[in-house]
């Protein structure tokens, strides 16, 4: 498949560099067990604490204070909130306080070695010759920015963050949302070229192609069957053929 590149590429995470199963059957799992532990043990931390307050201006107020009863730190505000957090995970929600939250849970677990994140066999080739090339490469996915930093620093194939150049998330814009890949091309070099952005969700390629990128569709097992594409389909990295 011949795709025009640019010099800048931009890649999706779950089903498109990795399994949608690592992320819906382990790391979601993982940050929903541990979440009730980790903020009663981390409250007073300030990262924490900016998480919560993010999560109160998601649901709505204007601080974390304004939203909950009780103040933070307490048994109480921890048992109120949990069920909002909870629900919010069950619905998969893309919410950045909760995003966030998940991010520094999912820390302490690549810390211990609970976590590694598992990359199709064909990313490693692609990325190493597209830098050879002299093509950036960088993230774009749901997940903070600190969790996209600890997924490529601790895959089964290791340390991947020198290959990146940067990385976005929903503090850019909803990914189905045309402005973000129009704020997200202000932060990229400006040499007239169009980024190219891989993922496997239709709706996001849209987007982006409605904001004058170049896009492809990535079909991996697991993912959400796509009839109809009306983006370029690949399901290997090494069927890209990059003008």
């Amino acid at each position: 498949m011949r795709i025009a590149s640019g010099s800048h590429i931009v890649l999706d995470i779950e089903g498109t560099v990795a399994p949608i199963a690592f992320v819906h059957e382990v790391l979601f799992p993982y940050a929903r067990r541990a979440l009730e532990d980790f903020l009663m043990q981390h409250s007073s931390s300030g990262p924490v604490q900016e998480c919560m307050e993010q999560v109160a201006r998601d649901a709505g107020a204007s601080s974390f204070s304004e939203w909950c009863p009780y103040p933070w730190q307490s048994q109480e505000a921890v048992a109120w909130v949990l069920p909002v957090l909870h629900e919010w995970m069950d619905a998969n929600s893309k919410k950045t306080g909760l995003k966030a939250l998940q991010g520094l849970i999912w820390a302490h677990g690549y810390k211990d070695s609970a976590l590694r994140a598992p990359l199709f066999p064909d990313v490693q080739p692609a990325l190493t010759e597209w830098i050879q090339r002299g093509i950036a490469i960088s993230i774009y996915s749901s997940g903070s920015i600190a969790a996209q930093k600890l997924f490529f620093s601790h895959t089964t194939q290791g340390d991947f963050t020198p290959l990146l150049t940067s990385y976005f998330d929903t503090t850019s814009g909803h990914k189905q949302d045309v402005a973000s890949y129009r704020t997200i091309r202000l932060s990229l070099p400006d040499n007239g070229e169009r980024p190219l952005f891989f993922s496997d969700v239709p709706a996001e390629l849209d987007a982006a192609r409605e904001a004058g990128w170049a896009t492809a569709l990535v079909i991996r097992p697991g993912n959400v069957p796509v009839t109809n594409a009306t983006h370029p389909v690949i399901h290997s990295f090494a069927e890209c053929v990059l003008e």
